[in-house]
């Protein structure tokens, strides 16, 4: 099975120069913790976190309706592509520790996938509590 049978296709983005707080009302508006950053073709080019806004953006004085997400998103991030296998997917998230991968075509943003995503598949079952058991393992409990 292909990243594309289970991946979901229904994402929301925020431009490069579109304000940080365009960004956080998406956040807030689809109780999710990552926007993809894509350029005016859909070339994905970062993400912005909750976490990005509050320590690359309020906690350094910067206005969020004057600062771009593009000057605070995370750059380098993982993706897979479209066509890589669902077991393959599984792993690069376990590998860096991930629970979302963005879904590349030739460097355009065309899904996401997620562990519920690798949850939902039953055929994806071992895959997913395999890569959730890996994202896990840093978690300590105090």
């Amino acid at each position: 099975m292909k990243v594309f049978d289970i991946m979901s296709d229904h994402i929301v983005t925020v431009g490069l120069s579109e304000p940080v707080s365009a960004a956080a009302r998406l956040l807030k508006q689809y109780n999710i913790g990552a926007v993809p950053v894509c350029d005016n073709r859909g070339n994905l080019r970062g993400m912005i976190t909750d976490r990005d806004i509050t320590v690359r953006c309020v906690a350094n004085g910067l206005s969020t309706a004057e600062t771009k997400s593009g000057d605070v998103m995370t750059r380098g991030v993982i993706t897979v592509n479209d066509n890589a296998n669902i077991g393959d997917a599984a792993r690069l998230m376990a590998d860096a520790q991930i629970r979302r991968l963005p879904v590349c075509r030739n460097g355009v943003l065309v899904g996401m996938l997620s562990l519920a995503d690798l949850a939902r598949n039953t055929d994806c079952d071992t895959e997913a509590a395999e890569a959730l058991c890996e994202i896990s393992k840093n978690i300590r409990r105090v």
